[in-house]
């Protein structure tokens, strides 16, 4: 099968060789367990190698994400720039929403809120590359058996237009639906930050519950966030 870098070089030996390409990989985790930076490093290496590649941003402005990807020592905004990365503001377009309704005391949910199977019209043709950060402000008022109709043919959307793509989910969204997302997507990673119970030292770990096809690891690999990204750490000695 062939496949495309995940941008963390030890993720890559681990998963033989990286993400199944035109694919889609769920991440799924806890607020600040380093969701969003797993997918900017498959944006960043996608880039990097010539790839055109899309965010769609429901929880951040454009700007915030650049300069987070700076931060980890990847330079994505000359892509933004030249336009080969395309930033899709869908988080700007849900606050300005947000404001029409308080000042016309609109109550119907519209699109932005509902409609995941809108995000396919978004994406341009020529798109090869895909991270959509966060799914779960479109679940707020989905019962788990629409989401999973309307996640089941997104996914789906994807796979015709030969996407490889990652969807990021944050924990409250996937207890919300059920933890049904999992069963629609080729793989799934989730993230976690613990507390280790000798030390009570917060750690970071990336599980690979599945990736189809494709040998994983069993045990989770704990990782930090240094100025060039997501770093794994050796397991420790018992």
């Amino acid at each position: 099968m062939e496949r495309i870098h995940t941008g963390i070089e030890e993720l890559d030996s681990k998963i033989d060789g990286g993400y199944p390409l035109n694919r889609t990989m769920l991440v799924t985790g806890t607020t600040g367990s380093g969701k969003t930076i797993v997918g900017l490093h498959m944006i960043s290496r996608g880039c990097l190698e010539g790839k055109k590649c899309m965010i769609i941003a429901t929880e951040e402005p454009a700007e915030d994400i650049l300069a987070q990807a700076e931060s980890l020592g990847m330079d994505v905004r000359k892509y933004y720039e030249n336009g080969s990365l395309i930033i899709d503001r869908v988080y700007e377009e849900r606050t300005i929403h947000a404001r029409n309704v308080l000042a016309y005391g609109i109550e119907e949910i519209d699109d932005l809120q509902s409609n995941l199977l809108g995000l396919l019209d978004r994406i341009p043709d020529d798109i090869d590359i895909l991270l959509v950060d966060n799914i779960g402000v479109f679940t707020l008022n989905m019962s788990p058996n629409e989401f999973r109709a309307q996640f089941d043919s997104l996914i789906y959307g994807f796979g015709k237009k030969n996407l490889t793509s990652m969807v990021i989910s944050d924990m409250a969204s996937d207890d919300r639906t059920g933890g049904i997302a999992v069963y629609s997507v080729y793989g799934v990673i989730k993230t976690s930050v613990q507390d280790d119970p000798y030390t009570g030292v917060r750690q970071r770990f990336l599980e690979i519950i599945k990736i189809r096809n494709t040998r994983i690891p069993l045990d989770p690999l704990r990782f930090e966030i240094n100025p060039n990204g997501i770093v794994f750490l050796k397991k420790e000695k018992t």
